[in-house]
């Protein structure tokens, strides 16, 4: 930024150019407008203004930028009385770190958050497989114990690590299946009775 300038420049028939980085500097007039015929400088009128909003927002952000282009054109945009002038661009940053507060707002919440991150702790509540396979089964542990035909310590042991090995889960597997035959073959039955009866 240091090496950044604008520079202005009046051609003796009265057209004014302004560039940034040796490019021109865009008018922005589609963002803010205050001048339908470009930029001026040396004054504070529409022109000046569009100048200097333009640089605002070349170096900073569009709220500042509407925000501070009067304030910015009175002090600075006003005093470029030359036909031909340069205006460093860490010399605008300046202006802005001394008069914008919303910058200097930016700023603090910047380093706020970095100092101090938001550390916001999500509890997840933890689903325990024995739990889960005994609500979907609606059994107990005790029932589910005799069912594999283990100790009930063994499924309270399951329960507390949190896992079943393969074998208990093959048997849970297998139990299942066999508990949904058991009830298709008990429909049948029911079935075939309903029929006998009529």
């Amino acid at each position: 930024m240091n090496n950044h300038v604008f520079k202005g420049h009046k051609t003796l028939l009265g057209n004014k150019f302004v560039t940034y980085r040796e490019l021109d500097l865009p008018v922005r007039a589609d963002i803010h407008k205050y001048s339908k015929n470009g930029f001026d400088w040396g004054n504070t009128s529409k022109g000046s203004l569009q100048l200097a909003f333009s640089i605002l927002y070349q170096l900073s952000n569009k709220e500042t930028a509407q925000k501070y282009a009067e304030q910015f054109c009175e002090d600075s945009i006003k005093k470029l009385n030359s036909r031909d002038w340069i205006l460093q661009a860490s010399d605008v940053l300046s202006w802005i770190d001394r008069n914008c507060d919303i910058i200097k707002e930016e700023q603090k919440i910047q380093k706020t958050t970095k100092l101090k991150p938001i550390n916001r702790k999500i509890k997840k509540t933890k689903s325990n497989v024995v739990k889960d396979v005994c609500t979907e089964l609606d059994i107990t542990q005790k029932q589910l114990a005799q069912v594999l035909e283990v100790p009930e310590g063994t499924v309270s042991s399951w329960a507390v690590k949190n896992e079943i090995p393969r074998l208990g889960k093959k048997a849970i597997e297998f139990y299942i299946q066999n508990t949904k035959n058991q009830k298709i073959v008990d429909s049948y039955r029911s079935f075939i009775e309903l029929l006998q009866a009529s």
